[in-house]
């Protein structure tokens, strides 16, 4: 199952995991974006669920129709997501933009991620694999990006409380940490993004698939090897160090 199944990295890492021979639910907000990824693996196993991950309602209902499809969720990519209004500074973030990022980036991994846990921890055999995408902003936020970087901050304490719980059942869960993949999001990276000095600078990508790869290795792992935390990132982004 992938979230966020209809552009970027969702999209790239579900092309990718269908390719390879995998099952996949779509899941996203738009049923046309995610037939539009279906369409990209001539016979591919999927099956295509609009899901806001915000609303129980819907997980509920996203879980149930991939379980009556394919019988078992072995894998959940917790990738849905969004950024927020950005270059917001913090005195002037509507409360209404900050609760939107936290119900999508934190509340719909949580629902994904308990959904998820009821099904493996039921089915025979049991376990499977979570994998939250995280970002570079769960260790070092940009400025005036509050309610993003705050969230990844969260689902990294998510996703080592979920791996904790998990053991018992086989349910190995993990992170992924991305930095600058070359999607619709970070297209205005490369024309020029707010650095830490104030200055605007442009800021190099990586090709989405080497993520999806990326992904495709931990999913890939025995549930009795687990990627803990894996960070993807372009390789001079200003990220490490001081730029």
């Amino acid at each position: 199952m992938v979230t966020g199944a209809g552009s970027g990295i969702g999209r790239a890492v579900a092309v990718e995991l269908l390719r390879a021979g995998w099952s996949v639910a779509l899941a996203g907000r738009r049923v046309e974006t995610l037939e539009g990824t279906a369409a990209l693996t001539p016979d591919g196993a999927s099956i295509a669920v609009r899901t806001d991950v915000s609303q129980p309602g819907d997980v509920a209902s996203l879980f149930a129709a991939t379980v009556e499809h394919f019988a078992r969720v072995d894998l959940l990519f917790n990738n849905a997501g969004t950024f927020g209004p950005g270059g917001v500074p913090v005195e002037e973030l509507p409360y209404d933009a900050w609760r939107h990022v936290v119900d999508t980036n934190l509340n719909g991994a949580f629902l994904c991620a308990q959904a998820a846990y009821r099904q493996m921890k039921e089915q025979d055999p049991r376990g499977g694999r979570i994998i939250n995408n995280g970002s570079v902003s769960a260790h070092t936020p940009r400025p005036r990006s509050v309610a993003y970087t705050a969230t990844k901050h969260a689902l990294t304490g998510l996703t080592k409380a979920l791996s904790l719980d998990g053991r018992p059942y086989g349910i190995a869960v993990g992170q992924i940490d991305i930095g600058n993949a070359a999607t619709d999001m970070t297209e205005r990276m490369q024309t020029g993004a707010l650095q830490a000095n104030g200055e605007i600078a442009p800021e190099p990508v990586m090709d989405v698939a080497d993520v999806a790869r990326t992904v495709r290795h931990m999913a890939e792992l025995p549930l009795e090897a687990n990627v803990q935390f894996a960070t993807v990132l372009a390789t001079t982004m200003p990220y490490v160090g001081r730029g």
